[in-house]
């Protein structure tokens, strides 16, 4: 069993080694455990940090292409690397390295295939209340839109089994940690949590630059991922706001016509059969939407294979060289 722990990086020279360090050696169950990182266009000389401090393997990308893009490519080179298990961590040392243990233990015990760690985020303090009461929130939309019970779904402390792994695709360019928990709830992939610990903050998150920012950035992506793993029950919700608005005037002006004063009315009578037609357009663009994402799924369940079928001729070929 070999567990790849990989970080993403960007101009993390001053505190990465301190992540690093906190990392475990050894676990139960874990005949090998190997680290990575993704160099995401930093300046300073991260990389020269990681090599002297003896990673295995540094996925380079020469401009910065942000969180999301990093974890894909860091997921596409532990699988390359023939990883059964990949946690990803954060390197400023946010995280509590011996709690890696607590992440890949449900994994190990074939019990579920993606494990979130889930923070003390009341207990934190360099959370500010509006910042809590936002990933409070943020984590119940999340839940809502994915159908899991995942409490805090942007912790980037995360533990995935070889074969969800091969199922994750991020598309959006902001972080991967809203959209693989809708994609996974949407695809029934098992998930579950742990309590984990944190460390004191070494510097301020780089992922946002002001609260409003977090806030934007952190809805448009649930509401993209909402829309497109759901989008019949999205646009169904959304087409009937006007369908609803435009039913109801138009019995309003049934009940004007029945007492004979429809005459002052006929604006209303406009605006109902503009609305409903609004709405019930809304519906036909969530049955398009609704079979694009069917033919997105086949797509997907097309790459799944493919991912396989390359990973599993590189390892032939590796253990084929290592045999010569």
């Amino acid at each position: 069993m070999k567990l790849i722990i990989q970080i993403p990086c960007f101009n993390e020279a001053e505190t990465l080694e301190i992540a690093l360090n906190d990392l475990p050696k050894h676990i139960e169950g874990i005949d090998e455990i190997e680290y990575l990182i993704i160099n995401d266009g930093s300046k300073d000389n991260t990389v020269e940090v990681a090599k002297k401090w003896g990673v295995h393997y540094v996925v380079n990308f020469r401009r910065n292409k942000g969180l999301a893009k990093g974890f894909m490519a860091g997921l596409d080179a532990c699988l390359s690397a023939g990883a059964d298990i990949i946690v990803n961590t954060d390197a400023d040392n946010q995280y509590c390295g011996e709690d890696i243990e607590k992440l890949v233990r449900p994994i190990l015990e074939g019990k579920t295939d993606i494990v979130i760690g889930e923070r003390p985020i009341d207990k934190t303090e360099h959370f500010s209340p509006l910042k809590k009461k936002l990933q409070h929130f943020g984590s119940w939309v999340v839940r809502k839109a994915s159908n899991s019970d995942i409490p805090d779904a942007p912790s980037g402390f995360r533990a995935y089994s070889r074969e969800a792994a091969m199922r994750l695709n991020v598309t959006n360019e902001y972080t991967y940690t809203l959209e693989t928990i809708v994609q996974a709830g949407r695809d029934k992939i098992a998930m579950t949590s742990v309590p984990i610990r944190t460390n004191g903050e070494l510097r301020p998150s780089r992922l946002f630059s002001s609260m409003f920012g977090y806030v934007k950035k952190s809805m448009v992506t649930i509401v993209r991922a909402y829309m497109m793993y759901k989008p019949l029950q999205f646009f169904s919700i959304v087409g009937s706001v006007p369908f609803v608005a435009g039913l109801l005037l138009g019995i309003r002006f049934l009940v004007f016509m029945i007492m004979g004063e429809s005459d002052g009315h006929i604006q209303s009578l406009i605006l109902a059969s503009v609305l409903l037609m609004m709405g019930f357009m809304t519906y036909i663009i969530g049955l398009q939407a609704d079979i694009i994402a069917k033919n997105r799924k086949i797509l997907e369940d097309v790459q799944y294979q493919v991912r396989r079928l390359n990973y599993e001729k590189k390892e032939t070929k590796d253990l084929e060289e290592n045999a010569k």
